[in-house]
């Protein structure tokens, strides 16, 4: 939670709920900014509208143009797509929209699941460049949001903020001298909290499959080489420097042990798993609740 005393401008963006945290107020222009920041993302990147930027590679083959921040997300990517041997992949969408959730959130699915096209196959990447060979169906839910906290966090820095606590509906990113204490929501009850952690001057970021759950136990963490939703790990969180990593490894921890994930990345981590049971980092420095 932010500080008592700080104040928060609270908004809607990319269909999520936003509050950022400042000790004074932002200025009129500087929330203007952070909305356009938050809008022009949408436009780039949203699955679940026609007029996007990526939306485009949905309906034949193509080549597009993205902001130059797609090169960071590219090479998160990449690196996952490897590390995972093909289960995150930003082609999942086409996996997501055969069981229901599409642009309408039809929540139906349309037939048993099927994985996504490989990367390898469809798909060349490079920086903002992005070209598609057929129809693919791009979905960077996995990191983006992580990626557009960051971005936020920029356009702060730049208006001369540095203190604030950027909080997207979970996923965190904290500057400034005063950490802050957060809790950690219960996989199986968002009302309830299994631990605290203390956050400061990093990004903490989360993934649960009880976020987005419908028909029959489905959810939206799928495994991208069978297109099915993974069921061993339900709730994880992971601590970085930004939150475009700590966002990605959080849906990483789903498909690979953590151990893979640290010969690359440096973060802290904590996993629960379907049997209810938590492991945990050594770097991580929280409070687990018995």
């Amino acid at each position: 939670m932010p500080h008592p005393g700080w104040s928060t401008f609270r908004f809607e963006g990319i269909g999520t709920q936003w509050e950022i945290s400042t000790p004074d107020s932002l200025a009129p222009a500087v929330r203007s900014e952070l909305c356009e920041t938050v809008a022009a993302y949408d436009q780039a990147w949203s699955r679940f509208r026609r007029d996007s930027l990526v939306s485009a590679l949905s309906r034949g083959p193509g080549r597009i143009t993205l902001p130059v921040h797609a090169t960071a997300l590219q090479k998160l990517y990449s690196a996952l797509y490897r590390l995972s041997e093909g289960a995150m992949t930003p082609l999942i969408g086409s996996s997501l929209e055969r069981l229901g959730y599409d642009a309408r959130y039809t929540l139906n699915p349309s037939g048993p699941p099927l994985p996504p096209p490989r990367w390898e196959d469809v798909l060349h990447w490079a920086g903002p460049e992005l070209a598609a060979k057929e129809a693919v169906v791009v979905d960077i839910g996995a990191a983006g949001k992580g990626q557009l906290v960051d971005l936020l966090g920029q356009h702060l820095l730049a208006s001369g903020h540095t203190d604030f606590l950027v909080d997207g509906s979970g996923d965190m990113l904290h500057s400034g001298n005063y950490p802050v204490t957060v809790a950690l929501e219960h996989p199986y009850n968002p009302r309830q909290a299994i631990g605290t952690v203390e956050l400061g001057n990093s990004a903490l970021c989360a993934s649960a499959s009880n976020r987005r759950t419908w028909a029959d136990g489905l959810h939206h963490v799928l495994d991208g080489t069978s297109g099915k939703p993974i069921q061993t790990t339900v709730a994880t969180w992971t601590m970085a420097a930004s939150a475009l990593v700590a966002d990605g490894l959080a849906t990483a921890l789903f498909m690979i042990e953590p151990r893979r994930l640290e010969e690359e990345f440096e973060f802290s981590w904590l996993t629960v798993s379907s049997s209810g049971a938590a492991a945990f980092s050594t770097g991580f420095e929280g409070r687990l609740f018995t």
